[in-house]
């Protein structure tokens, strides 16, 4: 699977998990938001040219504790789409999973 795929001006990125999924949603959102960071450095992208993002939480109870983390994190005045629903996650430590598609900095 590749973590980032770069498609006509877009770069499109899988679904970013917790490396340390300890069991907090606060701490795993944090860590990736920075995986998702780096992705987009690495892409020749950044978190300012985010068009659209797909959070899945496998307890939508914890909306809020995720959307403080979210909040913190985005370009104000270009915060994207955005689609958050509840979902059971492929592996039981992850509590939230984040796939964005961001445009590729002009050259």
């Amino acid at each position: 699977m590749s973590q980032a795929v770069i498609h006509a001006g877009t770069v499109y990125l899988a679904g970013q998990v917790a490396d340390d999924p300890v069991p907090s949603v606060t701490e795993q959102t944090r860590q990736v938001l920075a995986k998702i960071d780096a992705i987009l450095a690495e892409a020749g992208s950044n978190k300012s040219l985010v068009l659209s993002a797909n959070i899945w939480l496998a307890d939508i109870a914890r909306f809020a504790e995720m959307n403080v983390v979210w909040d913190a994190w985005v370009s104000p005045g270009h915060t994207p789409a955005r689609a958050t629903v509840q979902s059971t996650l492929a592996r039981a430590p992850n509590l939230v999973e984040i796939a964005v598609i961001a445009a590729l900095e002009k050259t």
